[in-house]
């Protein structure tokens, strides 16, 4: 018997063995085709049933809060509010307008930029979709400034941006727009100007696509729309500009947007162009899809109770100024024409959204066929609305001679004073108008806005006025100040503060106490409350004494550049002797202020702290050192931790004196980051890097 052995393969020929290895392939490939055919039918039916649900429940996931629906925050600046009650307009549009954009998504939030106590009333029975930010650039009266909106509008963490007049209502199409625009993944732009509705008797029906009309009829949205549009009108359109941004970290264009005034007009324009110019984003007009409506009168409610801020006859100093700024900056500087590129145009053919170029000859549109044919079939609008970018067509760009600021010193202090009749005193030239700025950008910090800026010449004036400040001239004011050498000890210097005391005293007299605060100072905290605390018949001013082992008031260290004055009779006659004094002096005013209220080698001195003015019997305290320091006590400034070392002494105000020199000052006080203004951006520095904590949510 033989033993067993392993059994061999069966010997097949080469070509048996590729026939049956063919055979064997084919028939894997044919079962492998048939799954994935199968695969792909299943999965086709499966996407046209869920795309077709999609697009027929798109709205209602977005209502819901859908995932892959962009986050979008809505910036906007209301206008002050006169009434709650109903009377107000303005109260009754500004209510709709943010109804309207909150019933688009819960995706979206809000924010609303402001200071006037107006605005709680205005966010009350909303979410907490709904935030306030006071932290942007604003003018005296209020306005808020449109660069500072728009770097604000940059920091979010929201996939989309979009700033908007706060009257406007929003219709759902804009987020379909807005949609298509975002699938062409590309960084883009868009704006969308809004026309006028004289009559608009509806109201929201809570979700957005739906209104009811006076006889109590539920219209849809979209109905409500064409219908809406056919009577719209394009006045004052300009000045309701829509306009959103994906990626907001990315530039919006190359180079810094200048301080336009928000609502005074041109910076539209300017920024259209410049995007436009800069060729970062792709630039999208959709004023063609009616997205958007202003509605003039609501029902049977009367303007009469509200501003026309949009009338264009009555050109103030605001926009002017804007005017001045679009053709200092940027392009229009060096164009006499506007346009030197073109947008897209955004168009709607039955639901589906064309971006077309008609002077480019491009298309913008989903896939890659039939772009010439699509291109051919439907141009660009026929009839351009109005209320688009053709408007500026005809713009003509022509400057006044001057620009005229009608605030006198009387009317400033009417409109900035606080309730106890206080005001804020600074005095600048041209060349620390960075400094004076950084003061300012300090008081509106910490909320003080009762402030007023002397301006020592043109330049600074004109400056003071293009940054939104309460600025004033007088024809006192020194000559021949020098840019560089104007310190302490110059002749320069002694002019310059001869004027400070004359200044100070007028204001008196006019019924206004008075904080005079050389811009050298930072402010820490409100000294206001604290100063006010002495009384009438007490003024209150800062040592100049650096030595901590004798007395704050010995000769001469009273300090001229920091000191509170009430108005009342005893301060005024003391004022009164002090610039009698320094107008007949060779030396700057500081010297008399201390020999004329504290007597000359101090002979008015009572304790170590106080002197008396015999004639007046006004009161002179020299502020506690650690709450007011100079330059020169317990070397501060030299300190790593300026701020630290200032909140264990209780700092209200550190001064920036004891140094020489325009060039040292500054330099001392940037590199101590107690500076609050970039002169780059022409901006106040803000810090903008919690921005989620405007939310009772996180994204």
């Amino acid at each position: 018997m033989r033993p067993s052995q392993p059994l061999l393969p069966r010997f097949l020929s080469p070509s048996r063995r590729l026939r049956r290895t063919n055979l064997k392939g084919f028939d894997s490939v044919v079962k492998y085709s048939i799954c994935i055919t199968g695969f792909f039918i299943a999965t086709f039916f499966l996407y046209s049933t869920l795309n077709l649900h999609g697009e027929k429940n798109l709205d209602n996931g977005r209502l819901n809060g859908d995932s892959e629906f962009p986050k979008v925050t809505i910036f906007s600046a209301p206008r002050p509010l006169i009434s709650s009650n109903g009377s107000d307009l303005t109260w009754a549009r500004q209510k709709l307008a943010v109804s309207s954009w909150l019933a688009l998504s819960d995706n979206v939030d809000v924010v609303l930029f402001g200071r006037h106590p107006s605005i709680v009333e205005l966010k009350e029975g909303y979410s907490s979709r709904v935030a306030i930010e006071p932290s942007i650039d604003f003018t005296f009266l209020g306005t808020p400034f449109f660069h500072s909106m728009v770097a604000r509008a940059q920091s979010t963490a929201s996939d989309i941006s979009m700033i908007i007049d706060s009257e406007t209502v929003l219709f759902p199409e804009i987020f379909n727009a807005i949609t298509s625009i975002q699938k062409l993944d590309k960084d883009w732009f868009v704006f969308s100007f809004t026309p006028n509705i004289l009559n608009f008797a509806y109201q929201l029906a809570g979700t957005g696509h739906s209104w009811f009309g006076q006889d109590g009829r539920m219209i849809e949205s979209n109905e409500l729309q064409e219908a809406l549009f056919k009577q719209s009108e394009a006045r004052n359109c300009s000045e309701r500009l829509l306009i959103a941004w994906n990626n907001p970290k990315l530039p919006l264009f190359h180079g810094v947007m200048p301080p336009f005034m928000y609502g005074k007009g041109f910076y539209e324009l300017w920024l259209i162009n410049e995007i436009l110019s800069s060729e970062i984003r792709t630039v999208f007009d959709a004023s063609h899809l009616n997205l958007s409506l202003f509605p003039e009168n609501l029902g049977t409610l009367s303007s009469m109770f509200s501003e026309d801020y949009s009338t264009r006859s009555e050109r103030t100093w605001e926009y002017h100024n804007n005017l001045r700024v679009a053709k200092s900056y940027g392009l229009l500087f060096f164009q006499k024409t506007f346009l030197s590129n073109t947008p897209y145009d955004i168009v709607n053919s039955l639901g589906q959204y064309y971006f077309l170029n008609e002077e480019k000859g491009h298309i913008l549109a989903p896939g890659t066929k039939r772009k010439k044919e699509i291109l051919n079939s439907l141009g660009c609008p026929k009839e351009r609305n109005k209320c688009s970018l053709w408007q500026f067509d005809n713009l003509t760009l022509e400057m006044p001679a001057q620009i005229e600021y009608k605030y006198t010193l009387e009317r400033l202090l009417q409109t900035v004073s606080d309730e106890n009749k206080t005001v804020i005193l600074g005095i600048s030239g041209e060349s620390y108008r960075d400094m004076l700025m950084s003061w300012v950008c300090r008081l509106r910090n910490l909320g003080i806005t009762n402030f007023i800026v002397y301006a020592l010449d043109p330049e600074t004036y004109e400056f003071s006025f293009s940054q939104g400040l309460p600025v004033f001239m007088d024809t006192q004011s020194p000559k021949n100040i020098s840019f560089d050498d104007c310190h302490f000890g110059t002749g320069c210097f002694q002019r310059v503060t001869k004027v400070k005391s004359r200044m100070v005293l007028k204001i008196l007299k006019l019924g206004y106490n008075v904080l005079l605060s050389d811009i050298d100072v930072y402010w820490f905290q409100n000294p206001l409350p604290y100063l006010s605390s002495f009384g009438p018949g007490v003024l209150a001013a800062q040592s100049d004494e650096y030595n901590e082992t004798v007395p704050i008031n010995l000769p001469r260290r009273l300090n001229s550049g920091f000191y509170f004055a009430q108005s009342d009779p005893i301060t005024i006659a003391a004022i009164e002797l002090v610039v009698k004094h320094a107008s007949s002096s060779n030396l700057s005013e500081q010297p008399s202020f201390y020999d004329i209220l504290c007597g000359e080698a101090g002979a008015n001195r009572v304790g170590d702290n106080r002197c008396v003015e015999r004639r007046t019997n006004l009161t002179v305290v020299l502020l506690d050192r650690d709450l007011f320091p100079n330059g020169a006590y317990k070397g501060i400034w030299e300190k790593r931790d300026i701020r630290s070392v200032c909140a264990n002494l209780g700092c209200f105000v550190l001064h920036n004196n004891w140094i020489s020199g325009r060039k040292g000052k500054l330099e001392r006080q940037m590199a101590s980051g107690l500076w609050d203004y970039d002169p780059t951006l022409r901006m106040c520095i803000q810090n903008w890097s919690n921005f989620d904590v405007l939310f009772d949510h996180s994204y």
